[in-house]
């Protein structure tokens, strides 16, 4: 329910006037033309009752969320629509999305671990503290995982940071810290069925991005509460994470690019998200494997490692 008029005419000016009912419309004309609508809209719109429709489930939020009423909520999913409604707001803001710099493992083609940063990696530190600084963001929030490489990352920032235990990188259980062609080479079978479905996958005694979708979900909701965060993150946390913003598809997002050394800038705004990429010009391995075309647990060890990126 909005009634605001500063509301209403900020909405049709960043929302309703780039629509192609518009396009090369005078700016003024368009927006008599949308108040015109709203008052066709208001006319027919019969607005739930507070006292006659006392028995249905519904939560009724009032000029963007200056005030919200609550009506017969039960269950723990209606609950947690109501925690998400009551959380999201308008204000302009950017997520600004990375992973932690190069790492020791990032070098030798080791999955997870905690390993510290390469020396490319401790100069992505002091380019990204510099490309911060450079945005001249007001109230920045750094978020980081509990992992070696993301708080060396944010240190440089000279900031204060929140750790996220949240924000770890997926456990590879019985994988950690070996190559893909160790894995192949160990456990060739898991190996062809993460590549058969690489979002339900569990590594056996770690994790699968199914599990991490689950885990960062109390992440998502508090980037949904903040104005400008910064994370510090993993390769498949930022997936996982970016996958949200650009809803993206559940078989997608294990193979969306988040190379090294790049900071993505998201922008939400109406009916989708604005992404922009910065490289920070500090080279890094490429540690992004594209899905084999076979996907047999009887596939040759060549077919399995086809796509696996260059290492030491």
């Amino acid at each position: 329910m909005c009634n605001d008029p500063d509301i209403i005419a900020e909405n049709i000016q960043q929302v309703k006037l780039g629509s192609p009912d518009y396009a090369d419309r005078d700016t003024e004309e368009a927006m008599q033309d949308f108040i015109q609508r709203i008052g066709c809209y208001e006319a027919t719109y019969v607005p739930i009752d507070d006292k006659t429709d006392r028995r249905l489930s519904y939560i009724k939020i009032f000029n963007v969320g200056s005030r919200y009423l609550v009506n017969r909520v039960q269950g723990h999913i209606q609950s947690r629509i109501v925690y998400y409604l009551m959380n999201i707001h308008v204000t302009p803001r950017s997520i600004y999305l990375t992973r932690h710099g190069e790492s020791e493992l990032n070098l030798l083609g080791r999955i997870g671990g905690d390993s510290g940063l390469s020396p490319r990696g401790q100069r992505y530190a002091q380019a990204l503290a510099g490309f911060i600084e450079g945005q001249n963001i007001s109230d920045l929030k750094v978020w980081t995982s509990h992992m070696k490489r993301t708080i060396q990352t944010a240190e440089a920032l000279g900031a204060q940071y929140e750790q996220w235990k949240a924000l770890n990188e997926i456990d590879a259980g019985v994988c950690e810290e070996l190559t893909y062609e160790a894995i192949q080479e160990n456990f060739p079978e898991e190996f062809a069925l993460r590549d058969q479905d690489k979002f339900r996958y569990r590594y056996p005694k770690g994790e699968s991005y199914e599990d991490m979708v689950h885990r960062l979900e109390p992440v998502i909701m508090e980037l949904e509460r903040q104005e400008n965060v910064l994370v510090v993150c993993h390769q498949a946390v930022m997936r996982c994470l970016l996958a949200y913003f650009l809803d993206k598809s559940s078989g997608d997002l294990p193979y969306l690019r988040c190379p090294l050394h790049t900071v993505l800038k998201l922008t939400p705004q109406a009916y989708g998200c604005k992404v922009e990429p910065f490289f920070l010009n500090v080279e890094a391995v490429n540690t992004h494997r594209d899905r084999p075309a076979n996907v047999d647990v009887s596939r040759e060890p060549a077919d399995a490692l086809q796509t696996v990126p260059d290492h030491i």
